[in-house]
């Protein structure tokens, strides 16, 4: 019987490697979840163009770093930029263009006022007189219309000028190049931008949707078998008999394998039969990347599953650990190409089996699926509001839910019967806390290691 951290470290050095061939390219929306394979470079700056982070005034900072309520600056405003238009005008000195957030910044602007901090007023524009006064009649011409006089080579502006004009007073300077976001300040086009074995959510596909990065590379999905061994043993949709009883596990093993970001695969109730088992368990290891088994890998009479890991020629590594509950756990593994099959058998009873996938492995599926960082079994302290009891003999884990109350830790036991064929209270659970090795109790309020169960 193996020490827990001895077993983990003998099954956490098993876990094969993905390689090229494990890539895939998917598209944007449906790389939600999956685990990045390569470096994602992107080809465009963030922001690609500086733009304004506020509403407010495009102006040069040496006019207005001085202005005060008491001593204002007045500026004209010769232009508005909305949010996707490309700025017609540069910006002069004694000038200023209204801008909105996310706009583009006008030549020659490089600080923004915001409109709190500014006072605007409408100006009237002088009408420009279209005919001219002259000393000398010779090149004057008679309108028909009006009967006036005018030089015909004195045409009217092309451009109407409008008959106001907006100015602002600004109160309040700026500090230089404030509110500006400058080309290239949050990511320069060339640079790494994600790099391999991170989680895609929903922060990294906006990443990757603000660099129109719309192809993904990902490894592709582990392919997890699960069965069920025993002649009790019967589906949720089938009358239960007297001395049978319903397999929760594969259905409690398919949902965590899912949400570990694997492929489950149901292969259903097997019976204590060797020759049906065996042929299920060969099935099992062609079909997919891990096998979880549950049942069969205690010491009583139809218990067969570590002689016929060795009959299909399994390496076994693991066939007890000093764990409560989930002492009888098998660990092998099979020679694959390009890489090994891992097989778990794990005890049948309910609760076993699922500290066993807690405990074990769900972090093989998450780093065998490519992940970098945080697939190690997540440990906090806390302080336990129930006195804990353990037999002392093997590291002992008891269920129950942890909360993060004013800055600390609080875990409390889950009522009722702790036996490990019992499920019933397991429901809600998300946390273990250990009571260790030759330790038989943790009175209330002492702290104790706890072990998340990821939600």
């Amino acid at each position: 019987m193996l020490p827990v951290t001895a077993a983990e470290k003998i099954i956490f050095d098993l876990i094969p490697a993905l390689g090229n061939d494990d890539r895939e390219t998917v598209d944007l929306l449906s790389s939600s979840g999956r685990i990045l394979a390569a470096p994602v470079i992107g080809s465009y700056d963030v922001p690609s163009w500086p733009n304004s982070a506020m509403d407010g005034y495009a102006v040069h900072y040496e006019d207005v770093e001085h202005c005060s309520p008491q001593h204002p600056v007045v500026l004209r405003v010769i232009e508005e930029i909305p949010a996707g238009k490309i700025p017609q005008c540069a910006i002069e000195r004694g000038q200023a263009a209204r801008i909105y957030t996310g706009a583009m910044l006008p030549e020659g602007a490089n600080a923004i006022v915001i409109q709190e901090t500014t006072k605007l007023e409408t100006r009237s524009n002088p009408t420009p007189d279209t005919y001219s006064e002259t000393s000398s009649t010779s090149n004057l011409e008679i309108d028909p219309e009006t009967n006036l006089a005018f030089n015909p080579e004195l045409q009217p502006n092309s451009i109407p000028i409008p008959s106001t004009s907006n100015y602002i007073w600004v109160l309040e300077a700026p500090n230089a190049r404030e509110f500006v976001r400058h080309r290239g300040a949050f990511y320069r086009a060339g640079s790494d931008l994600l790099t391999p074995g991170i989680r895609i959510g929903a922060p990294e596909i906006a990443v990757l949707a603000a660099v129109q990065c719309t192809q993904i590379p990902v490894y592709r999905p582990l392919k997890v078998a699960i069965l069920s061994t025993g002649d009790e043993l019967v589906s949720p949709e089938q009358p239960l008999a007297p001395g049978q009883i319903v397999d929760s596990n594969q259905y409690a093993l398919a949902a965590l394998v899912k949400q570990a970001g694997a492929v489950p695969i149901l292969m259903g109730i097997v019976p204590d039969q060797p020759d049906l088992l065996r042929d299920a368990i060969a099935t099992a290891v062609f079909e997919a990347d891990i096998v979880l088994s549950t049942g069969g890998v205690s010491v009583g009479d139809y218990d067969y599953v570590d002689r016929l890991l060795a009959e299909l020629g399994a390496v076994i590594h693991v066939k007890s650990i000093g764990i409560k509950p989930g002492k009888p756990m098998t660990v092998a593994t099979f020679a694959g190409e390009p890489k090994p099959v891992l097989y778990f058998g794990i005890p049948g009873n309910p609760v076993s089996a699922l500290v066993s996938f807690w405990r074990f492995v769900e972090p093989v599926i998450k780093k065998m699926s490519g992940l970098a960082e945080n697939w190690q079994p997540q440990w906090v302290t806390a302080h336990t509001r129930n006195h804990l009891k353990a037999d002392g003999k093997r590291e002992s884990y008891l269920w129950g839910r942890v909360q993060l109350q004013e800055g600390s830790y609080k875990f409390s036991l889950s009522g009722g019967s702790h036996s490990s064929g019992n499920l019933i209270n397991l429901s809600q659970t998300n946390a273990l806390a250990v009571v260790p090795v030759g330790t038989t109790a943790i009175p209330a309020g002492e702290a104790v290691r706890v072990l998340l169960i990821p939600q």
